[in-house]
């Protein structure tokens, strides 16, 4: 017996009836040998924890744009406090933890520079639209390795797809990153707003901090012991009603004071406007495009997408030097 196979046997024998087992996956989309060491969904996370696009969102906007200090998140810590989030959850639950990882580290590898500002400047621009969640998976089935993409199994690329509020994942595992990764941005985009002094704990209503508490890590150890309470036993990932009334009161109550301050948000316009004007520049100058995009285009893939693939993998740096390279005059000198 491989190593492989013996812990694909302890799944069997400890992991919940709900769980998703290693080899009950539904394959890939190419066929490949099977590692003799790791499982399927174990494979995923290291093909996503080397790949490209996981490096980049070290340097992509979560909420604050370019902020002053180093202890704000960025889309790449954003993405590890899933991880986390959700990786405490199934551990309790019993369910695949190398599949919630594999997912969570995933499910924003689409994301633009300028975080969902960037994603509405795309969308906006381009006639195909633009989501980060449908690019995420594009970025792992098209994108990576040179246009082989990483060949990924479809329980991770489901839960990737399906990771919003919209989206419906068919595994347990699935759903639980989908409630993670809202837990998680609840809880450090409010730390992160206290640290930059636009809002105080006490701005939260006295309601929402009776049911789920009056910090961030309150709020956080609330939510998680939440959800590990009621959906144990179940086929579902839920909440109690009283803690999921209060964490969507909580999301709106962001929503009007923070992702909508005209504080936190002062350059978001400028940064709509550069992502467009970058779109349509490399829309009037394809052939400026680096050589794996220009392959892109060479093998049938949409003009508009392509653009959108090479735009939207920019990180927020890149963006801006790329930007003042192409419009900003530079001294003249003989």
């Amino acid at each position: 017996m491989t190593i492989r196979e013996s812990l694909e046997q302890w799944e069997r024998n400890y992991l919940s009836p709900y769980a998703a087992h290693s080899t009950e996956s539904r394959g890939r989309p190419k066929p490949e040998e099977q590692c003799d060491i790791r499982p399927v969904f174990q494979r995923d996370r290291d093909r996503i924890i080397h790949c490209g696009a996981f490096r980049r969102l070290k340097d992509k906007t979560q909420v604050f744009l370019s902020p002053e200090g180093d202890q704000y998140r960025t889309r790449l810590t954003h993405t590890l406090e899933v991880s986390q989030n959700a990786r405490t959850i199934a551990k309790a639950l019993k369910l695949n933890e190398e599949l919630v990882e594999a997912i969570a580290l995933g499910h924003d590898l689409g994301h633009t520079p300028f975080g969902h500002a960037g994603e509405r400047a795309l969308n906006m621009v381009c006639p195909l639209g633009f989501e980060h969640h449908q690019q995420s998976v594009r970025v792992v089935d098209r994108l990576e390795k040179g246009g082989r993409g990483l060949n990924l199994t479809y329980e991770v690329r489901d839960g990737i797809l399906n990771h919003q509020t919209t989206g419906t994942p068919h595994t347990l595992e699935g759903k639980v990153v989908r409630l993670s990764d809202k837990i998680a941005y609840i809880h450090h985009d409010m730390d992160d707003a206290v640290r930059a002094g636009i809002l105080k704990e006490s701005d939260v209503p006295r309601e929402i901090r009776d049911v789920i508490g009056s910090t961030s890590g309150k709020r956080l150890d609330t939510f998680i012991h939440d959800i590990v309470t009621t959906s144990m036993g179940k086929n579902d990932i839920i909440m109690s009603e009283p803690v999921d009334n209060a964490m969507k009161r909580m999301r709106k109550f962001m929503t009007d004071n923070v992702y909508h301050n005209p504080l936190a948000k002062s350059e978001e316009g400028k940064a709509v406007q550069l992502m467009e004007t970058l779109y349509q520049h490399f829309m009037r100058h394809t052939d400026e495009l680096p050589g794996e995009f220009l392959l892109l285009l060479s093998e049938g893939d949409a003009k508009e997408q392509v653009i959108c693939d090479y735009v939207g993998s920019m990180t927020d740096r890149f963006a801006i030097a790329l930007y003042e390279r192409i419009y900003i005059p530079k001294c003249w000198s003989i």
